[in-house]
């Protein structure tokens, strides 16, 4: 059932709708999203937004919610890695999760039409020439290939392409850089497909990255995480958020016990930053990514720093 609510006070109500259900023939299980919107307002923008490993549509309410307060249509899925789905594991999908991801945000936008039909909170209210798409971590990995980045196929070494130009814009969060001998031991063997070429994700993406996240995927330091904004070409934007870690503040989820480095402003930051970038992204002309960088370069205690090419 819809349920009406306002993320923070001052901001507008908004609802969200879940499950839908969209069947999905060879994937095992049919794809279970959720919908936020705003409640008032027509022609909305959408993000498709891709979870962390193991997440589901229920989390990242910090930036759902807020998006979905100004303006946007936030469509979530859960992936078939998602500890709610509990697979074994021994189940012969696991080597394939990367696929089954990419194959998901194809669905959804293979299928906004019937989505609508079925989610009143939105019915008539998209704006199909205005869709982004967002993810964090494995997340980050998985939007990235429909912003233009490509990857081998572990099984067969040939190139795994997913560029849409239904996508406009993009926001990738702690998202894996190069892969080859810039993996961990663990990396490389239990992600053979996390090479990603980045020198084709030609379309105007923010990358987000916190300069403590030392995760465990790289042999690398923190700056292994900006690797898809040094390795893209222009338009890009990325932030690097002071003292952020791979929750980069608490994205997650409210109360999310995965964040170690909680701290609201950096959340906050990277809402109001995220959001401005979309907006100026997908209504060119739009000031509101050069108001929101002028602030944070006016802040006394800035959050982060923001680079541009």
């Amino acid at each position: 059932m819809p349920q009406g609510r306002s993320p923070a006070s001052g901001l507008p109500a908004i609802a969200s709708v879940t499950p839908l259900v969209l069947p999905a023939r060879d994937r095992g299980s049919d794809l279970h999203i959720r919908i936020s919107a705003p409640i008032m307002g027509d022609a909305l923008p959408v993000i498709i937004f891709s979870h962390g490993n193991g997440q589901s549509l229920h989390a990242y309410g910090p930036l759902a919610d807020y998006w979905a307060a100004h303006g946007f249509a936030v469509i979530q899925p859960t992936h078939l890695d998602s500890r709610m789905l509990g697979l074994s594991r021994d189940d012969p999908r696991r080597p394939q999760f990367w696929r089954f991801r990419e194959e998901d945000l194809v669905a959804i936008l293979d299928g906004l039409d019937d989505i609508q039909s079925t989610a009143p909170v939105i019915q008539g209210r998209l704006d199909r020439s205005r869709i982004a798409v967002a993810g964090h971590s494995w997340g980050g990995q998985t939007a990235s290939t429909l912003l233009g980045a490509t990857h081998p196929d572990p099984g067969n070494g040939s190139v795994v392409n997913r560029k849409d130009a239904r996508i406009k814009a993009g926001v990738l969060l702690a998202t894996p850089g190069n892969g080859g001998k810039d993996l961990s031991a663990f990396a490389a063997r239990s992600l053979p497909f996390m090479h990603p070429d980045f020198s084709g994700m030609t379309t105007p993406t923010l990358v987000i990255a916190g300069d403590a996240d030392k995760g465990g995927l790289s042999t690398r330091g923190p700056d292994w995480w900006r690797d898809a904004y040094d390795l893209s070409p222009s338009p890009k934007a990325l932030f690097t958020a002071f003292g952020g870690e791979h929750a980069l503040g608490g994205i997650p989820g409210y109360e999310a016990r995965e964040t170690t480095d909680e701290r609201p402003q950096r959340v906050a930051e990277i809402q109001r930053l995220s959001t401005a970038f979309l907006r100026t992204s997908l209504y060119p002309g739009d000031p509101a990514w050069a108001d929101a960088v002028a602030a944070l370069s006016a802040s006394t205690v800035p959050e982060g720093r923001i680079e541009t090419k």
